[in-house]
């Protein structure tokens, strides 16, 4: 069977604009989280991980990015960041373009006074990610991928998917989601958020961190691309709790088998991984229920980290910018260590990261879990 390489790719958060920047700054233990006071987001103070003002703006070549949302703007200039690593031609008709996120241009609905005047054409996920795509001149429908937290990752596994069955050769994968009044306010209501910043594993850990960016990896399957840095992506896998629409799995079996399947269909065993990406949100219930799921999959002694200290939680965007910082170490050898993280606060002894660390490796498998249940996993290899 073919393989499927990332042969492109791109971070745009607060710690940079590009993936380098990002990876640099993650790997000197930087995080772009901070304190914010906006009375339009929050009756009171709040951590976030949010772009800093004028950053966007900073990255246009024109100014032709004025008429687009914040949400919009991430999405282009991440996408155009990567595209000019390759000379893969998006408007060949042998391209797919997948746009990932949970809530889109959400925050024009918040721009109203009276709600009922909210753009509702332009809110629709399918009519962003069409606009997104003209900007590049993409003739055919973009694919949108919008399943809760996983959606990001699953976008790339969906496009890995469609390059195998041979619809494509390649594809952008792409996604993005902003802080919002709408977004924390929902995450508030679950009493969901910290007080502080986010500690995944980690036995004093207060709740989820929220957070925006972008990130775009794209993928082919044609040879004439493929560099000899490239990633090559391994099978995943997707399952669903069938538990609670907010609360994960009380075992950790659903998101267990996502690990195992996706382990199997690579070829792999657990001595195989490198490192375990995992979605480490640092609220109660979902680490306890990773810790569940690395025990029955076997990978409790395997390093795992999550990425959450530095960028909080990015949703849509979680699985990709967490992916990419994953291929990333991967290739120079390094587990990123759980910013916030000092004692070990779930059920079972996962060999969570706390300090950089180098191993010789040649895979690592990404974990993302989401409301209503929803679970996957991939594989990466050298």
């Amino acid at each position: 069977m073919k393989s499927v390489y990332v042969v492109a790719d791109n971070i745009l958060s607060p710690l940079g604009r590009t993936t380098e920047e990002n990876f640099a700054n993650v790997s000197n233990g930087q995080s772009g989280i901070g304190l914010h006071d906006d009375p339009t987001m929050s009756a009171g103070p709040f951590y976030a991980a949010m772009m800093k003002e004028g950053q966007l703006e900073s990255s246009w070549h024109d100014e032709s990015l004025e008429q687009y949302t914040k949400f919009e703007q991430l999405v282009i200039l991440s996408v155009q960041n990567a595209l000019d690593r390759t000379s893969i031609d998006i408007t060949n008709g042998r391209t797919a373009f997948i746009v990932s996120t949970t809530k889109g241009n959400i925050e024009l609905l918040e721009q109203q006074e009276n709600p009922a005047d909210a753009p509702l054409q332009e809110m629709e996920l399918f009519a962003t990610a069409k606009k997104v795509a003209q900007y590049f001149n993409y003739k055919e429908d973009p694919i949108v991928v919008s399943n809760a937290c996983i959606s990001g990752l699953l976008a790339i596994l969906t496009a890995r998917r469609l390059i195998l069955s041979g619809r494509y050769d390649h594809a952008v994968v792409t996604g993005a989601d902003v802080v919002t009044r709408f977004v924390l306010s929902g995450f508030q209501s679950f009493q969901a958020v910290s007080s502080e910043p986010c500690r995944p594993f980690d036995a004093e850990r207060k709740g989820v961190t929220l957070g925006e960016g972008a990130a775009t990896v794209i993928l082919t399957s044609d040879q004439a691309h493929v560099t000899t840095n490239a990633i090559r992506v391994g099978a995943g896998a997707v399952s669903n709790d069938a538990n609670h629409i907010s609360g994960p799995s009380r075992t950790g079996a659903e998101l267990s088998i996502a690990m195992q399947q996706a382990m199997k269909g690579s070829g792999l065993t657990p001595a195989d991984i490198g490192f375990v990406s995992a979605h480490g949100t640092a609220t109660l219930y979902n680490d306890e229920m990773e810790s569940k799921a690395l025990h029955l999959a076997g990978l409790l002694d395997i390093p795992v980290n999550s990425l959450k200290g530095y960028y909080g939680h990015t949703l849509g965007a979680a699985g990709l910018i967490e992916a990419v910082i994953g291929m990333h170490a991967l290739q120079q050898q390094v587990v990123i260590p759980t910013l916030g993280f000092r004692s070990l606060g779930v059920p079972h002894p996962v060999k969570v990261s706390s300090q950089i660390s180098s191993r010789p490796m040649q895979h690592f498998l990404k974990t993302v879990s989401g409301f209503g249940g929803c679970n996957a996993a991939m594989i990466f290899s050298k």
